[in-house]
């Protein structure tokens, strides 16, 4: 079979809506940041941020995945990445995130010690549409099946993360958060 290939920088494509009402946004907030603090501040506000934008781009678009007679290699943009070989990955299946309406889907493995990786450069959303996100998943999955024994493929049981989606860890982090600010707020700082 040939070796497949899934680079993030191949998959980063937004869609042109996405991109079209992140620059209207970006021109009326970098607007309203210049009339509020000037040329000089403008400046310092523009720099931090691509400062601090700059790694975490460089980071996504270099990260890939590597599927081939070896195993599957996964590279998250550092290094040369790390290959899980067939006989250590149990199942492959795809993590469906819901959020504010919208779902994102990742293709994951599980591999014989219980823990999971995701598959960089393999996924789609409403931001990065990928057509062929289930025919590549297929030919993931072809692999597997090719290189492993049937009695090695265990489905894993669900687990308590399974059932996280952001609107459930916002529920109970929220709450959580403002209990801590009021005990510090009453307990540690003095009343005056």
């Amino acid at each position: 079979m040939i070796e497949l290939n899934f680079r993030a920088m191949d998959r980063n494509r937004p869609a042109k809506l996405y991109v079209v009402l992140a620059l209207v946004v970006l021109v009326a907030e970098g607007t309203a940041a210049y009339v509020k603090l000037g040329a000089v501040g403008f400046s310092w506000l523009t720099g931090g941020t691509i400062a601090l934008l700059a790694p975490l781009v460089l980071l996504s678009s270099r990260s890939w995945s590597r599927v081939g007679a070896d195993g599957i290699t996964i590279c998250w943009g550092l290094g040369h990445g790390r290959t899980y070989p067939w006989h250590e990955i149990r199942w492959i299946d795809v993590r469906e995130t819901q959020a504010q309406g919208s779902s994102s889907y990742a293709v994951r493995i599980f591999l014989e010690g219980g823990r999971r990786r995701s598959l960089p450069g393999l996924y789609r959303s409403d931001m990065h549409p990928a057509p062929d996100f289930d025919e590549q998943f297929q030919r993931v999955v072809n692999w597997w099946e090719l290189s492993t024994d049937q009695t090695a493929r265990v489905r894993p049981p669900k687990q308590f993360r399974d059932r996280l989606t952001p609107t459930v860890v916002g529920l109970v982090v929220v709450p959580v958060a403002v209990v801590v600010v009021v005990v510090v707020a009453l307990v540690i700082l003095p009343p005056h």
